[in-house]
């Protein structure tokens, strides 16, 4: 497991983390399962990276998932799909199976950011080149929609979590 894909593979990392700036918009999480093993800065209260497997444990509390963006992200956004709690940051490619299994009729609510995010190397550096793809933050409960709601950072559209078909 990795924070895969977010930037072009030329810029020799496939870990990149949140932007603290979004962070800080969105309050304190209990859990990150996809953080990586050295991080600059605190994502939520307990971290696990890819010596924990971070999809075969319990979760418990409210989630921040910065998944890998490949194949493997059905797989995170699945799990928090389930759980019920946490928002997620994800590229906003809305007509995909993935959007429709785990967002569409399943989420409360997507936010689409203002512009593309600049995402940082594991030592805290801020990359040079954007995000290279929009980007969405998506929550799952009422509580994590009204985070969105208030942050500030982009378009929020509320859904009915009737699912979609």
């Amino acid at each position: 497991m990795s924070l895969s894909g977010h930037q072009s593979p030329l810029m020799g990392t496939d870990e990149w983390l949140t932007p603290p700036e979004i962070l800080a918009r969105l309050g304190t999480f209990d859990l990150d399962p996809c953080s990586p093993i050295n991080r600059p800065w605190a994502t939520a209260a307990q971290h696990l990276t890819v010596r924990d497997d971070g999809l075969s444990v319990p979760w418990s509390g409210r989630v921040w998932l910065n998944p890998p963006f490949g194949r493997e992200a059905v797989k995170w956004l699945s799990r928090l799909r389930d759980h019920g709690n946490g928002i997620a940051l994800i590229p906003a490619r809305t007509e995909t199976e993935m959007f429709f299994t785990t967002v569409w009729g399943h989420a409360n609510g997507v936010l689409f950011l203002k512009g593309r995010p600049h995402f940082h190397f594991v030592d805290g550096t801020r990359a040079k080149f954007n995000s290279g793809a929009p980007i969405a933050l998506i929550a799952y409960g009422r509580e994590n929609l009204a985070s969105l709601q208030s942050s500030g950072l982009g378009a929020v559209v509320i859904q009915s979590k009737e699912k979609a078909s």
